[in-house]
């Protein structure tokens, strides 16, 4: 039996509460430990630019580890989606977001919190979906920016921001609203947020890393990321 080591897994902030789940079954099954870094994708890229010994990427994007392999920071071939996820308009607070998002509309909110486009997919696409509803220009100047959909959902749970288009992982359970209010933004308003999962080149010859990406594939794996909210590819 191969001996048991530690992995180290950058996670982009919306897939925190899955991974930390994977993680503890993982764990048990294989005798690996997994060290969890948890922050946006762009914050974490830079950090595997500067030399973070990250073995795996769990990106909120497909861009992002394909651009890694392009430039020979992960290995070739070894990405691959392991979760699509959905954008949600949240608030903590029952009957503030109706059935249909209209409230974006309205003047009955005076902050919106979204992440950073530039550092984190989901607030790419909360600004794609702000465009495609035609609300961009009128809700501009109410929002209010977190570095990742962590701090962007912090910002809405502490009543900074009255509303948030965050991940639909940070306020489900099971298929089911934790708190307050939501709409789930109807995927054609913005890109697919296709999820991939590379192997870093610090991982390459690490057996518990090539096996927490193979874990992935595992059916009590899949099942919670299903009851988190995602979809999974087709075929899987």
């Amino acid at each position: 039996m191969a001996r048991a080591d530690e992995v180290r897994v950058a996670v982009a902030a919306n897939f925190s509460a899955p991974a930390q789940s994977i993680a503890a079954d993982f764990e048990k099954a294989t005798g690996h430990t997994v060290a969890l870094s948890v922050g946006s994708t762009g914050k974490l890229t830079a950090q595997i630019g500067n030399g973070a010994p990250y073995e795996v990427l769990l990106a909120a994007d497909s861009d992002t580890p394909a651009r890694l392999e392009a430039d020979g920071l992960a290995v070739a071939g070894s990405r691959f989606t392991y979760a699509i996820g959905k954008l949600v308009l949240w608030s903590p607070r029952p009957g503030v977001v109706d059935a249909k998002g209209q409230v974006l509309g309205s003047d009955r909110f005076t902050h919106l919190a979204i992440c950073n486009p530039a550092l984190a997919p989901y607030g790419a696409a909360a600004i794609q979906a702000l465009r495609a509803l035609g609300l961009y220009d009128r809700v501009a100047p109410r929002l209010v920016q977190g570095e990742s959909v962590a701090q962007a959902y912090q910002f809405v749970a502490s009543g900074n921001a009255e509303l948030g288009l965050v991940a639909l992982s940070q306020v489900t359970d099971e298929g089911r609203l934790r708190e307050g209010s939501a709409w789930i933004v109807p995927q054609p308003l913005y890109a697919p947020l296709r999820q991939d999962a590379v192997l870093l080149a610090p991982g390459r010859n690490r057996a518990a890393a090539r096996a927490w990406l193979a874990w992935l594939w595992q059916p009590a794996a899949q099942a919670i990321i299903r009851s988190y909210g995602y979809e999974l590819p087709e075929g899987k």
